[in-house]
């Protein structure tokens, strides 16, 4: 710890200055003791002790670390520049911050989406398992009877685990209090599966997979737990209440555990999953008697995803074999069923899209970083011309080299430490100020988009990054260049600014050319969303209110939803003042919350086809149009002919007359219930239904009157519903109105979120719509750095060449001319980031690609308005330093010189 007393405390120099005092005054008597004169035994003791500077600066080195005190007093040297020169500290720290800030808005969001390990022990080994259909070649969830062949049959596995998968279910927990909290039912060796052990108690009893005492218990996440029972620690053992249902609570999860690991929803809740076993005997599975279940599975220790791969294809082989319900599916179907998909678990948690989204978007921010290290590269290098006086004295006094690149590669990471720190608030602002947006498109919970220990790992390590890449070049070019001639009156060399001037522009021209690449994947995207939104939906969406409401299904237990919740509610709104109509649908065009594909065998014919509920006024809400037949009317009741409407792209596929979609009408499709056949009444419009980028796939409705109990797709009533409402009141004011008539419906339904129908199209647009959003921010930042760059390097020219622009007019040179004289270096700078630009953007064009809709990722009309831009805000910012030169007053200047 010598050193560090050595920089604190200065009291031991002192003492070393006094000893050498002493030692000198000795040595001066013993000469004076000799017969030496006083005066001369001084001299002469000071001739034989040496340099005494050098000695006590050796004495220094020996008590301290010399690197850290000059690393020290670069520091504070740093900062006296940054007082003395606050305009330029300014400038450099804000255009550091802006691409720091936003490579770790963007890095924060990648990382907790993608980069960051779930929450599970050794999660690469987690795989999901599907099989494959001719309907869903991707991969479809399989059945318990399939479930449990794979399970005796395959070998790669230590465990296998499955859940219901169908997004998360509203449970109503009674404790202290009652809450509203998300729920899943799992198998009793999910947690097993997963890794992950119970913060208290345990988890559910694997070997009850048959049901048992498992069958009545609940496992709690950690917020319900101190949410809702206070974190009561003798919470074990004792009974809740789960939509009004008794249960033991048997364990507590650790803190931030959440399953599915995408759920962005807390708190949560799981309870036992008893799964429903295949009718056939034999171990022959009949396809229509099973429900449809997710699979988790843990691969063994050294079996290879290939592996298991080939093992579940060969399996599933065997199982398909086995099916038998041949009115079902075809035999043809049936082939397509003997292979099985494998995913890792990680990979399934964020679909494709938003992935090259968020990795195309990190790319642009680290770009966006990029051109602010260039514009500060710049900055340094004119400062370091500025300097030159500065340093060659340094040089003279006998600083080496090496100490003048360190004092400046101090004070580089002095400004871009100033910048990470601006730019951590700049990034935990802009995620705070698009959580919302972020939140519809991605995983994320509340507490996950901030940044923590890995972003701030990272964002120091960015900023010893920038500070290299920015002050390395001009530093090295400051400390080696010539002292003889800076020491001159009259500054550097002629040949010298001349390189200088040349770096300078060919570092601006690498800005302009970055910003055009960004400037281009925009402009790219935004002509992309306009494409969008002309796009022909096939139904209206002004004026329209979408309420989604996950039905609280314990309440409704034995009893038809549609007449005790969907009828009142329906005929409690259309009376409210202002609404036009009022009906509900599955799931309306363009929602993402629920999605029933139906696959059937009629005469001898396969059909696969979107399965909907919707209300008689849903046609009338949304101004469908129909191409024939008729719609749903109040006299489909459940005790009416079975009724059913496809759309054009089902009548194109499955009409019994091509050339005439009129023939579908009257076409069988299944029985309702005995003797209850559904008929082909009606035959809508295409209608944009999954993304407004896709074209219609074939659709099949039924009225929601005639789902009764009795009926086999009753599940289909109860799994939710979008209530739509049409009023020619104000959205915002109707809203309240409507949420006390779902409190008046269920009080689970008051917390129900409501959208107009427009965000609902807007929120389709995802990835393409945050790409684009984003991308603005970006190449706007991107197009002001490259112009105040531009702007900074003209305008120090003209200060530098002042004297010369001063002996051109004395000459007899016209004004106009100065003014073209700079407009044309700016011209110059601008044409080659333009040229180089239009490689840059050509080649990025495929990486956007995936996004686009309606323009080509090679759009020539993109880029020319891109570079039309930019070489037009690149020419303005050059003229006041044009202007400014060709106003230079010749007396003045010459004066000056």
């Amino acid at each position: 710890m010598n050193w560090w007393r050595g920089v604190f405390r200065r009291r031991r120099y002192e003492d070393l200055a006094v000893s050498i005092e002493e030692h000198i005054a000795l040595k001066a008597e013993e000469l004076m003791e000799a017969g030496m004169p006083r005066a001369e035994a001084e001299q002469a003791a000071r001739r034989a002790f040496g340099n005494r500077t050098v000695i006590t600066e050796r004495s220094r080195e020996a008590w301290q670390w010399p690197l850290v005190e000059s690393i020290w007093a670069d520091m504070r040297y740093a900062v006296r520049q940054m007082r003395r020169n606050p305009g330029f500290a300014a400038v450099s720290v804000g255009t550091l911050a802006l691409g720091i800030g936003a490579a770790t808005a963007l890095f924060t969001v990648v990382d907790h989406v993608l980069l960051r390990p779930v929450m599970y022990r050794d999660a690469g080994r987690l795989v999901q398992i599907l099989k494959s259909t001719s309907m869903s070649p991707g991969g479809t969830t399989p059945a318990w009877a399939d479930i449990e062949q794979w399970m005796w049959q395959s070998r790669s596995f230590d465990s296998m685990a499955y859940f219901t998968g169908m997004g998360p279910r509203n449970f109503i927990v009674t404790g202290a209090s009652s809450a509203q909290v998300s729920g899943e039912q799992v198998s009793g060796n999910l947690f097993d599966t997963l890794g992950v052990r119970p913060e208290l108690g345990r988890g559910f009893n694997s070997a009850s997979a048959q049901g048992g005492k498992d069958d009545n218990a609940a496992v709690l996440s950690d917020a319900v737990w101190r949410g809702v029972f206070g974190g009561d620690k003798g919470i074990v053992g004792k009974a809740i209440q789960i939509n009004n249902q008794n249960y033991t609570v048997i364990g507590v999860m650790p803190r931030g555990f959440k399953f599915p690991a995408n759920m962005a929803a807390f708190p949560q809740i799981w309870t036992f999953l008893d799964p429903v076993e295949g009718a056939a005997a034999n171990n022959k599975v009949n396809a229509s008697a099973n429900v449809y279940y997710t699979v988790l599975a843990r691969l063994r220790q050294g079996v290879t995803l290939e592996n298991a791969r080939a093992e579940m294809n060969v399996v599933q082989g065997r199982v398909a074999a086995q099916y038998k319900d041949s009115d079902y599916m075809d035999p043809e179907e049936r082939k397509s069923e003997n292979r099985a998909v494998l995913r890792p678990y990680t990979e399934t948690l964020v679909d494709a899209d938003m992935r090259r989204a968020l990795l195309a978007l990190l790319g642009a921010s680290l770009v966006l970083w990029l051109i602010a290290v260039v514009n500060v590269t710049n900055l340094l290098l004119a400062r370091g011309m500025a300097r030159q006086r500065e340093i060659a004295m340094r040089g003279a006094l006998g600083a080496s080299r090496g100490r003048v690149l360190q004092q400046m590669l101090v004070e580089g990471l002095m400004l871009s430490g100033a910048a990470s720190a601006l730019g951590l608030g700049l990034a935990v602002g802009s995620v705070a100020l698009l959580a919302r947006q972020l939140r519809s498109y991605l995983p994320v919970g509340a507490p996950a988009l901030m940044p923590d220990a890995w972003i701030l790992l990272a964002l120091l390590a960015m900023t010893g990054l920038t500070a290299i890449l920015a002050t390395l070049w001009p530093a090295w070019m400051a400390s080696h260049a010539p002292i003889e001639p800076a020491l001159r009156l009259g500054g550097v060399q002629a040949g010298t600014g001349r390189r200088q001037h040349q770096l300078r522009g060919a570092l601006v021209s690498i800005e302009i050319a970055m910003s055009l690449t960004l400037l281009v994947s925009c402009g790219l995207l935004l002509r992309t969303i306009y494409a969008l939104r002309q796009v022909p939906l096939g139904y209206r969406v002004d004026h329209i209110l979408v309420a989604r409401l996950d039905i609280p299904r314990y309440r409704f237990t034995g009893r038809d939803v549609s007449k005790v919740l969907y009828e009142p509610l329906l005929q409690r709104v259309q009376k409210v003042t202002g609404v036009q109509a009022a009906g509900l649908m599955s799931e309306v065009p363009l929602g993402h919350h629920f999605r029933v594909q139906l696959g059937l065998t009629s005469g001898g014919k396969s059909i696969t086809a979107v399965l909907k509920m919707v209300s008689p006024d849903v046609q009338r809400l949304f101004g469908m149009r129909m191409l024939a037949g008729r719609f749903f009317s109040a006299a489909d009741t459940p005790g009416s002919d079975g009724a059913v409407v496809v759309n054009q792209a089902f009548a194109r596929a499955y009409a019994p007359d091509k050339h005439d979609l009129r023939s579908v009408i009257g076409m069988t499709m299944w029985e309702l219930k005995k003797d209850k056949p559904l008929r082909i009444v009606g035959v809508l419009d295409d209608e944009r239904q999954m993304s407004v980028a896709s074209s219609a796939a074939p659709e099949v409705e039924i009225c929601t009157r005639q789902i009764t109990p009795d009926v086999g797709l009753y599940a289909l009533s109860t799994s939710g519903a979008d209530l739509a409402v049409r009023t020619d009141r104000p959205e915002r004011e109707m809203m309240p109105e409507l949420r006390a008539l779902l409190r008046q419906a269920a009080p689970e339904l008051e917390s129900a979120e409501i959208k107009t129908m427009n965000q609902v199209v807007e929120d389709s647009y995802g990835s393409q719509r945050l790409a684009a959003q984003l991308l603005e921010g970006f190449g706007g930042a991107a197009l002001l750095l490259c112009v105040g760059g531009l702007y900074g390097l003209l305008a120090y020219i003209v200060a530098q060449r002042t004297h010369e622009l001063g002996i051109r007019i004395a000459l007899g040179a016209e004004r106009g001319d100065l003014l073209w004289l700079v407009m044309r270096q700016a011209g110059a700078m601008l044409l080659g980031g333009v040229v180089v630009g239009t490689g840059l953007a050509y080649a990025s064009g495929r990486l956007v690609r995936g996004f686009l809709y309606g323009v080509k990722a090679h759009d020539g009309w993109t880029l020319a308005g891109a570079a039309i831009v930019l070489l037009a805000c690149g020419l303005a910012a050059a003229w006041l330093p044009a202007r400014r030169a060709a106003g230079v007053n010749p007396m003045e200047a010459l004066r000056s010189e």
